[in-house]
């Protein structure tokens, strides 16, 4: 940790400031997890060891709730849950995943004390919880974990007191990072990082967070390397530079981030671009055409439609009627694309949403036209290393590269690369695969310029022979949750 400092930021408290110049792509800092566990929801789908998604686990004998890729994550998970088996065969069932995170936390805490790393710059007890700022229906649900707690937490493990257990309760409330699958794509569980949580926010931040997996494949467990956060530089950092990441997504208005940090986190964002609503106006913006703007009125109506339509296109995703979806989208669009610009936010929502469900139906074309759209809206708005506009380049280049648009394909995936080189380095598991894809890609836009006829002939043929499969099902784009 010699690369940073905590220093007292001005309106913020505690924060990390660069002890050298870092440059785009610079790990700054990792660090492995006080603790972490799988979703409730997931849990029989993830390996709750290394985290990884597995089509076959295999379940622990004793608790019949913990699931492993097999013997070796097991054995290296053994730590970890040994003594949460325990309570589990006792206790009869497995808590929620809060309460299972503080008990391990605990359990760590009282087998090695406060401090478990020589990198470690602060103790969970001078983190802050918030427990005061909470609001009613908040509290009435933290009293109800802190008693199912208390049932859950055995009574040959060292006892502790209420004030002690809430603060971790609050700790992780408000500092709980999501951890993600091997692939990066979707989030199965939460952790706690002590580090990471003196890392203040900035709506549009110097530094990224990304999961790495580290190795957990080797037989021998003595050769694994641990599951850690990377916090990684998105551009130059200057020496004695506060370091940020952006807790909330940037596609929302000003006011919507503030209010969500302010529910969440407890703190008034005062960034820049919260103070000025930078790019507020692109993204409630109308489209102008041969110079003519639309009425605000005009503007405002095609908004309230588009919101009042993605409720309803939310509700048809969740009940996987999934050309509802696209008559729905279909009809959002028709109405609200000559009002509203390429980066209106309401829009792009939309374009996300209809590209993945286009893409699962396997109309690709199409789905490639939305996924345009949703990039090009994107690149005027989030930061240039964005790993957000990392992944929609990556998924609009793997839908023209399934629709046969070779040049543009090539094109994304390229653009994808270099974002994803800066948010999550060489060896991440998506960086390769795209590295992949991009030598696949460039591979058959050679052999498209030189004969596009064979091209065309030996694609056909490929499809053909190769039977076909349902994409993976659609996540909602609608809302930004935590």
């Amino acid at each position: 940790m010699e690369n940073v400092a905590i220093f007292d930021s001005p309106g913020k408290g505690r924060g990390l400031k660069a002890n050298k110049e870092f440059w785009a792509g610079d790990v700054i800092f990792a660090e492995a997890s006080l603790s972490a566990v799988v979703f409730d929801s997931l849990a029989e789908r993830i390996c709750h060891s290394c985290f990884r998604r597995q089509d076959k686990l295999q379940r622990c004998g004793q608790c019949k709730f913990a699931h492993y890729c097999d013997r070796t994550c097991q054995r290296a998970g053994w730590a970890e849950h040994k003594q949460e088996c325990s309570a589990i065969k006792t206790f009869g069932k497995a808590p929620n995943e809060n309460i299972r995170l503080v008990a391990r936390i605990l359990w760590r805490l009282d087998k090695e004390g406060g401090v478990v790393s020589d990198m470690q710059l602060t103790t969970l007890e001078e983190l802050e919880d918030h427990i005061c700022d909470m609001q009613e229906d908040e509290m009435k649900e933290f009293k109800v974990d802190i008693h199912n707690f208390l049932d859950y937490w055995p009574r040959n493990s060292k006892q502790h007191t209420i004030d002690v257990i809430s603060h971790i309760f609050g700790v992780i409330n408000c500092n709980g990072f999501s951890v993600s699958d091997q692939r990066g794509l979707q989030a199965v569980g939460v952790g706690l990082f002590l580090n990471l949580c003196l890392v203040n926010h900035n709506c549009w931040p110097n530094c990224t967070v990304i999961l790495n997996h580290g190795n957990q494949s080797a037989v021998n467990t003595m050769f694994h390397s641990q599951r850690r956060i990377e916090l990684r530089a998105l551009g130059k950092i200057e020496e004695g530079e506060e370091l940020t990441v952006s807790y909330v997504d940037y596609l929302n208005l000003s006011e919507e981030r503030q209010r969500h940090l302010k529910t969440q986190y407890f703190f008034e964002c005062t960034c820049e671009h919260c103070k000025n609503k930078t790019k507020d106006d692109l993204k409630m913006a109308g489209r102008e055409k041969d110079g003519v703007k639309p009425t605000e009125e005009q503007v405002k109506e095609a908004s309230d439609y588009c919101y009042q339509m993605m409720d309803k296109i939310e509700k048809a995703r969740l009940n996987g009627d999934y050309h509802e979806v696209v008559k729905l989208c279909r009809g959002c669009i028709e109405k609200a694309e000559p009002v509203l610009a390429d980066t209106h936010i309401y829009l792009l929502r939309i374009y996300s949403t209809m590209s993945e469900v286009q893409s699962y139906l396997q109309y690709f074309e199409e789905a490639a036209d939305y996924a345009r759209k949703m990039v090009e809206g994107y690149v005027k708005l989030y930061h240039p290393n964005n790993a957000a506009l990392g992944m929609a380049a990556m998924r609009a280049g793997v839908t023209h590269w399934q629709a046969g648009l070779i040049e543009v394909g090539h094109g994304m995936i390229c653009k994808a690369y270099a974002i994803l080189m800066v948010t999550h380095g060489p060896t991440h598991p998506i960086t390769k695969d795209l590295d992949a894809m991009r030598v696949q890609t460039e591979m058959e836009l050679r052999m498209f310029k030189e004969n596009e006829y064979v091209y065309h002939s030996m694609r056909e043929a490929a499809l053909k022979n190769k039977p076909m499969t349902m994409m993976h099902e659609p996540k909602s784009n609608l809302v930004h949750n935590q």
